[in-house]
């Protein structure tokens, strides 16, 4: 088997890298800057002008970048041996895709037009396709969803809620998506398929906090303010969330729950508990 790899240089796409290199392939890796490494064979190019790659046969595509590019990308790098492509999008084209937030709205609508796209464009070429469908992605200190709250909780010791965090989550580590895109691969039940990749653990948003007060070693200061309060001093609370929205206070009382049971029984998906440790 030979697989090619494009977002090879992030936190799920470099997992995908490291799992296959385990497994004995040398994978090819897509990057706009040039890499050099014996167990890797790396490939400059740009998914956005696809024209200009030149890829070697591979069996397998995995594709960690924006679902829409690998669509439009797929017939100019396309060859015979090309039998399996397996793709991430999110969860969260479930969970936001209505939500008030405009930008929010359209990148959603962009992603699942791209699945859409990349099951049609498979489906013409008679490649296998599978999505995968993944809640909040983590890896300690890679990663922009529990990271990022860590560096909060390092910064000011204390972690403010809109109301109780009650809203139900389920963190699912990207070595686990690594492990979990290369069994969906191998799996013929897999073919065809959308799934939710879940984390084994369903905790509230407020237990997800505390866990990463425990990971830093820190007890848990987390402020719980009513909602109405925390819409109204959102101005006064984006220092804490730079890259946060009013909305968000909103979706910690909100369950952004799915059910891995599919992924179980088709190829095995088994993903470990919530429970980051931060050096």
């Amino acid at each position: 088997m030979r697989s090619v790899v494009l977002g090879a240089t992030g936190v799920v796409g470099g997992y995908i890298v490291a799992q296959l290199v385990r497994a004995g392939e040398k994978p090819v890796a897509i990057s706009r800057s040039p890499h050099a490494s014996d167990s890797i064979e790396w490939v400059q190019g740009d998914l956005t002008a696809p024209q200009s790659l030149k890829l070697p046969d591979v069996d397998r595509l995995f594709c960690t970048v924006e679902v829409g590019a690998l669509a439009d990308a797929l017939p100019h790098i396309y060859t015979p041996s090309l039998k399996r492509v397996v793709a991430f999008t999110s969860t969260s084209i479930v969970t936001k895709i209505e939500s008030e937030i405009e930008s929010e709205r359209i990148l959603l609508q962009r992603l699942a037009d791209g699945e859409r796209r990349l099951i049609a464009t498979c489906e013409r070429y008679g490649i296998g396709w599978t999505i995968l469908r993944p809640t909040i992605i983590y890896a300690e200190g890679r990663d922009a969803n529990i990271t990022r709250l860590a560096r909060l909780i390092r910064k000011y010791g204390v972690l403010p809620l809109a109301g109780r965090g009650s809203g139900r989550r389920q963190p699912v580590h990207a070595e686990d998506l690594a492990i979990g895109a290369l069994q969906a691969a191998n799996s013929d039940a897999a073919a065809g398929n959308t799934y939710a990749l879940p984390g084994s653990e369903t905790i509230t948003y407020r237990e997800m906090v505390g866990r990463i007060f425990d990971g830093l070693n820190r007890p848990r200061r987390i402020l719980s303010v009513p909602p109405v309060l925390w819409r109204a001093a959102f101005t006064l609370a984006k220092p804490l969330f730079p890259k946060a929205n009013a909305a968000m206070g909103s979706r910690m009382a909100m369950d952004m729950v799915f059910d891995d049971t599919p992924a179980k029984q088709d190829f095995g998906w088994s993903p470990r508990g919530f429970r980051p440790r931060f050096d």
